[in-house]
């Protein structure tokens, strides 16, 4: 049971006998009263241990009752259990009824946290800057085919050359390496909702600009604000999910972010098959994209600031602590909707807000880059940009660069067409994808990451032996094909960037997740430069092997290093790391 750590403080007792007896359990537990909380609320407090039913460090740590205890100054396991057991038989204290209530308290409070027509609005404007940014895959293929066609582009410079067209394709991803950079300076100043409508407005800008464009600089220049806007939507959009989402369906909604962005693949597919045969279909391409730029920063408008990110503000000295937390509780309250009440939100910032000042303690309220290479910042580090890297570099672009010639041999006609072959891949992933939704609050993080790059692996060997000795047997490409398609849609794909915006404590939390945006984006560009050279330099055979070796790491790595985090809120998750590191 996840016990919250102000109904820990405030829960009254009701008869005197049973205080005392509670003070004397807590006194035999070796614990120190905290120097801030009177007498009653520690036997308060003890009264919740023993109706837990007795406590160890693994329990402490991954429940937010963690950062009291922490700051009573012991990590010793508390034995409450056995005391209680001596109390009953020896005094009488019938403790069922308090574990009851809460257990039925607890039940209660978790029905009422949430409708689903309260939190689909916090989810769809912050997810729309995923959209975005699949849009501009899908539609970069189609728009450079019109821009360098002498008889489509509607332009006297379409006689581009290999590099400059490369500048064009690549140059959102450059810019969004450099939004990933100003996402780190900026981020916790600015607030994830205002980095958002920041993230809106410059891809109004880049797709305006891009559209417009006279020359070939101004393209590149529109190409570079664009990724800009990227680098900050993918770093700002799964935090602001993170922190407003409930905790039983905060997993749910960030796998669907990877959603939207396989669907707006799948929408600039749609654009470009539709403005192909257009002269100067390129400029409706590129400019297609700011009507849902335009409706994304207003819906970040409209909506409240991260409670999370305001109580870290307040405790960064932005202003007075009650003036914050007001500010949080009512944000809360707008995020829930009309079923959690005032109470509720006070109870659910107070626990924050104390979650926070505890894992703050003897540390400097500003952020450096040097903490975060430190203690449980850096243990969480590695595991978030680990899942990135590893999701970059485990061969999804040299898969799908084969898809084609696999799907040829096998004797699909369908595949001769690239724009269609991309759209069924694309709607076979979104299909992947929707399971993973579907499932990651069911069945956890863990589970779908293990067995997804287990099937990657599995994927890239049979790859590896296709190209090596059977190619006579193309259903066993198709197969592999697939596999990986649809293993990587319900692990790597959305399970990477939901434990990576689960994973961070709220203090380093923007400045972590813009290393681990640069470390994607950054290892993105390096994939894309190198596999041409490599499978030059040793073979396609060779190539996927490779890949296949660098799965077997990251699944060790996953199997090692990941935690659990299911149904853990955002400060559970946090202690939970404390207790492991």
């Amino acid at each position: 049971m996840a016990l919250s750590s102000s109904s820990l403080l405030l829960l009254p007792l009701q008869h005197s006998q049973q205080q005392q007896q509670f003070c004397s359990i807590f006194a035999r537990s070796s614990l120190p009263p905290p120097p801030r909380l009177p007498a009653p609320d520690v036997a308060a407090a003890a009264a919740n241990l023993v109706s837990a039913g007795g406590l160890s460090n693994s329990y402490l740590r991954k429940s937010s009752l963690f950062p009291i205890v922490k700051r009573m100054g012991s990590g010793r396991t508390i034995q409450v259990k056995k005391d209680m057991t001596n109390v009953d038989s020896e005094e009488g204290v019938d403790t069922e009824p308090l574990l009851q209530q809460q257990q039925e308290e607890e039940k209660s409070k978790a029905a009422a946290l949430f409708n689903w027509t309260s939190v689909s609005l916090p989810f769809v404007f912050p997810a729309l800057g995923g959209l975005m940014f699949g849009y501009d895959i899908g539609a970069t293929s189609g728009a450079v085919v019109s821009l360098v066609s002498p008889e489509l582009s509607g332009i006297e410079w379409y006689n581009l050359t290999a590099l400059q067209t490369g500048l064009v394709v690549s140059g959102s991803l450059y810019g969004a390496l450099l939004g990933s950079i100003l996402a780190f300076n900026i981020a916790d100043a600015l607030g994830r909702r205002k980095e958002l409508m920041l993230a809106a407005f410059l891809y109004i800008v880049g797709a305006l600009v891009t559209g417009g464009a006279p020359d070939l600089s101004v393209l590149f220049a529109g190409r570079l604000i664009y990724g800009i806007g990227i680098g900050l939507a993918m770093h700002a959009a799964p935090m602001y999910i993170a922190e407003t989402a409930p905790t039983q369906i905060r997993g749910t909604l960030i796998s669907l972010k990877e959603g939207f962005i396989v669907g707006g693949i799948l929408l600039g597919y749609l654009v470009g098959s539709i403005m192909i045969g257009v002269e100067g279909g390129w400029r409706m391409m590129f400019g297609f994209g700011a009507p849902i730029a335009l409706l994304m920063g207003v819906g970040m408008w409209w909506l409240p600031p991260s409670p999370r990110w305001l109580l870290l503000r307040g405790l960064q000295g932005g202003g007075e602590e009650q003036e914050f937390k007001a500010r949080a509780s009512s944000a809360l309250l707008r995020l829930r909707g009309n079923r959690f009440s005032q109470n509720m939100a006070e109870e659910q910032v107070e626990d924050t807000w104390m979650s926070l000042q505890a894992a703050s303690e003897g540390q400097e309220l500003n952020v450096s880059l040097a903490e975060l290479f430190q203690g449980v910042n850096l243990k969480a580090l590695l595991i978030g940009t680990g899942l990135v890297f590893f999701q970059q570099v485990t061969g999804q672009p040299s898969v799908l660069y084969y898809a084609a010639p696999i799907l040829q041999n096998a004797g699909f006609s369908l595949a001769a067409d690239a724009t269609k072959l991309s759209v069924l891949l694309g709607f076979f992933k979104l299909i992947m994808t929707g399971i993973a939704v579907v499932n990651v609050d069911k069945l956890g993080r863990r589970p779908l990451l293990i067995g997804g790059v287990s099937g990657i692996v599995i994927s890239l060997f049979l790859l590896a032996a296709y190209f090596t000795f059977g190619q006579g047997v193309p259903v066993l490409a198709v197969i592999a094909l697939l596999l990986y398609v649809g293993c990587y849609q319900v692990s790597f794909g959305p399970i990477s960037w939901l434990m990576v915006s689960e994973i961070f404590p709220l203090r380093t939390r923007g400045k972590a997740l813009g290393v681990t945006t640069l470390v994607n984006f950054g290892s993105n560009a390096v994939v894309a430069l190198a596999f041409a050279p490599l499978q030059d330099l040793v073979g396609v055979s060779a190539t996927f092997i490779i890949f296949g070796i660098i799965g077997l790491i990251s699944l060790i790595f996953i199997v090692l290093a990941v935690p659990e985090t299911k149904g853990l809120s955002l400060e559970e998750i946090e202690a939970k790391l404390l207790g492991r590191s």
